[in-house]
């Protein structure tokens, strides 16, 4: 048989029913995409896209540096800055039915792969709003593809592309370090050991090293703060689950009823004769959970893992099952996905949300030991930044012009420091101080800080007062904020005006240090 050429393969009708999945993927994101408001994160990568440099306490720079180019050319629009990961999301859908083929499938399998992909909200939910782990899908999508064509075709060379991918997926997010450690495991457990010992695989690791190497000469200069802020999360921040806890948010996030999917892919690599070329990838799924579990990772760190497992299921799942079946099956997948795409996508207004999410008996959850109230994390993350700086602006203003020219603005996480920075330029407010993650690295500015509005921190408002009347002569509470729909750690936030500091922030700069 003539061996397709590029064009081929990627035309092929039989990806027309996924690559139209993908592209209604796509206009599902871009219509929803300002139904709510800034995601927390996003409000500190944009903080990070106006001070570029080779890494950041909390990430490597390649998703700041696509954020940056993406607000010189588009602006920092809700939609301008989510259309990207939009598209990085349609792209995964698409590489999972590429997959699917390479695992002998063919259209069933090919549609059945792009679907599933489509279906599950902890994949959804990434092409939602602006972050690294949307590219990070689909960094891992491109590496796990190269990989299957490596060990199905025996195309070694395709090693030295897949170094490229890796490298760049390194300065976007380390998680996809937990995929090259599973592959060498997955390598050495089967006949396909034998890449170990190919030049061209050797050369990939090298061209991965040659591109992550000034993220570590960063790390190096710095002091290597991201090992600080990874240990610090996992031993604080993150929720500590158990493997079968781990398990079921697997299950859950990727949609109940993909989980035969995935499930019978794992069969698939690992115990068909079909899948015993690509042996090394269930073992790659089983090394990576296990790392997952051990380092108490979130329950979505894992999420990139899976196109390549819904391809392979698929592919099991065309060779088995009834005719009658797929139809079947496939109905209430896509039924069960469309009752759990508000759970991904914000197409219900908030209110109407909340009372979908009552109807149907889900509580809210937090991937992180804050507690929540009527909405989940991610989604009560984009509530109340506006309204909170909007007060630090009333405070701000009532100032006199002589105490406005030495205040600063202190604020006790990324999130806040990121909102003020971002939404205070149009209340003409300074730039805010905060020690959390990068924030500290960029210095407490020059500014003494004699004059200063200062959020609480934790505790009553008796102890933060006690607290600051240790630096400050005067120290008054003004206001408190307030949010229906944010974080509750966010709402009732005291908020005090500070006179007559003692010391200065350059000099206390050091202990304020929050790598978390």
């Amino acid at each position: 048989m003539q061996e397709r050429t590029w064009s081929d393969k990627i035309f092929s009708r039989e990806l027309t029913i996924p690559i139209l999945l993908a592209l209604f993927q796509l206009i599902v994101h871009v219509i929803f995409h300002g139904n709510y408001g800034y995601f927390r994160d996003e409000l500190y990568y944009i903080a990070c896209s106006k001070r570029l440099a080779w890494g950041y306490v909390d990430q490597p720079p390649f998703s700041i540096v696509v954020l940056a180019v993406v607000r010189t050319i588009l602006g920092d629009s809700l939609h301008a800055i989510r259309f990207l990961p939009a598209v990085a999301g349609s792209l995964v859908v698409v590489f999972a039915a590429l997959m699917a083929r390479r695992f002998g499938g063919g259209r069933f399998a090919q549609g059945c792969a792009a679907l599933s992909v489509v279906f599950a909200p902890g994949l959804l939910a990434h092409g939602g709003y602006f972050s690294m782990n949307a590219l990070d899908v689909l960094f891992w999508a491109t590496a796990t593809y190269l990989v299957v064509v490596i060990l199905g075709e025996n195309k070694p060379k395709l090693w030295l592309v897949f170094g490229v991918v890796v490298g760049l997926g390194l300065l976007n997010k380390y998680s996809i370090g937990f995929l090259c450690i599973g592959l060498t495991g997955g390598l050495l457990l089967t006949p396909q050991r034998k890449h170990l010992f190919d030049k061209w695989f050797w050369l990939g690791v090298l061209t991965a090293f040659a591109i992550f190497l000034p993220h570590v000469i960063w790390e190096g200069t710095n002091g290597f703060p991201s090992i600080e802020f990874m240990r610090n999360a996992s031993q604080i921040k993150n929720i500590h689950l158990s493997a079968p806890e781990f398990f079921h948010g697997q299950i859950r996030d990727m949609n109940y009823l993909n989980a035969p999917i995935w499930l019978a892919g794992l069969y698939f690599l690992l115990f068909t004769i079909g899948g015993k070329r690509f042996r090394t990838l269930g073992w790659v799924y089983l090394f990576v959970f296990a790392m997952m579990v051990a380092s108490n990772a979130k329950v979505y760190y894992l999420a990139p893992a899976y196109p390549m497992l819904l391809a392979s299921g698929s592919v099991l799942g065309e060779r088995v099952s009834m005719r009658s079946v797929k139809p079947i099956y496939l109905t209430l997948l896509i039924l069960m996905g469309a009752i759990s795409i508000p759970f991904a996508v914000p197409v219900l207004p908030v209110e109407t949300f909340i009372r979908y999410e009552a109807l149907l008996g889900i509580s809210p959850h937090a991937d992180e030991h804050s507690t929540v109230a009527q909405l989940p994390q991610y989604y009560a993350d984009e509530f109340g930044w506006k309204e909170m700086v909007a007060k630090i602006a009333t405070i701000y203003r009532a100032l006199t012009k002589e105490e406005q020219s030495k205040c600063v603005i202190y604020a006790r996480n990324y999130g806040e420091a990121g909102a003020i920075d971002f939404f205070g330029k149009g209340y003409g407010l300074p730039n805010a101080l905060c020690a959390h993650n990068n924030y500290w690295l960029w210095g407490p500015g020059e500014k003494s800080g004699e004059v200063a509005i200062i959020f609480g921190s934790g505790g009553t408002v008796e102890e933060n007062l006690t607290v600051l009347k240790q630096y400050y002569k005067s120290v008054e509470l003004v206001a408190t904020t307030t949010c229906d729909y944010c974080m509750p750690f966010e709402n009732d936030r005291p908020i005090f005006l500070c006179k007559g500091m003692n010391t200065t922030f350059q000099k206390i700069w050091f202990e304020e240090r929050n790598y978390i």
